[in-house]
């Protein structure tokens, strides 16, 4: 890697560990990086996740006051997000590159979907709550968890939405709270998928170890100012960068 492609990837993995604290979309930043830079879409998905799991872990450390009281709970999501995350890893290792690159701009289509209607999916959860309709629903949230981790293992972007908006309507307790277990989750999700490409896939372990040292500050960064950032502008640069993804894989 060049001095420029090094800073390029060290700004996306910095821009995606914050993103995936706050919201959970950070992948459809770093992950359009890897392709511009040349790499095979399978390698830049296993690198990238890789890469994020450091993030990840920095941005629940970041939000451990919002975890307490919520470790039972943490540990019975945490099984079905492992379960699946690994169910995830082993069907993008053994599906074909070819079907990877079918499915995955699809993937981050709705990803991109998510990203904008996110705000409006908070506002109704938010609603809900408001008008007291309080309610735990854990064992219906926990085939839900699942899916939501066989699709982290095999891309991920907006795993993190899709588990806020399962907790919304299964959990009883505020956006914060849910934010930081949604991390938990994800990091549990990405490191059991990572952990499987380590031993199984091609990894680009230079940009792996670029996104996973600047991921960690983004993630730090996102739990203390992620809430300060103009949501406008971050969907915005999440939707254009998305979009160019797509390009990328349709058009090669």
């Amino acid at each position: 890697m060049d001095f420029g492609e090094v800073i390029a990837i060290a700004l996306a993995g910095l821009a995606a560990g914050a993103v995936n604290t706050v919201v959970g979309s950070g992948t459809l930043v770093t992950f359009p990086v890897l392709l511009a830079f040349g790499y095979a879409p399978v390698t830049a998905n296993v690198s990238n996740n890789i890469g994020l799991v450091p993030g990840a872990i920095s941005g629940a450390v970041g939000y451990r006051r919002e975890l307490a009281g919520q470790r039972g709970r943490a540990i019975r999501f945490g099984c079905f997000s492992v379960l699946g995350g690994a169910t995830g890893a082993v069907l993008l290792l053994n599906l074909p590159a070819e079907a990877f690159k079918t499915i995955v701009p699809v993937f981050i289509a709705l990803a991109l979907v998510l990203v904008v209607a996110q705000p409006r999916i908070a506002k109704r959860l938010d609603e809900r709550r408001k008008r007291g309709e309080d309610h735990e629903h854990t064992k219906a949230a926990l085939p839900f968890i699942f899916g939501t981790g066989v699709y982290g293992g095999y891309f991920g972007a907006a795993q993190g939405i899709i588990l806020l908006a399962v907790f919304g309507v299964t959990l009883s307790q505020d956006l914060h709270r849910s934010n930081a277990l949604k991390n938990v989750l994800a990091g549990l999700t990405n490191g059991v998928a990572g952990l499987i490409f380590v031993f199984a896939a091609d990894v680009a372990w230079g940009p792996t170890a670029v996104i996973a040292g600047s991921s960690v500050i983004g993630g730090q960064l996102g739990a203390r100012y992620g809430r300060r950032l103009d949501p406008v502008a971050l969907r915005v640069l999440i939707v254009v960068v998305g979009v160019a993804a797509i390009l990328k894989l349709l058009l090669g």
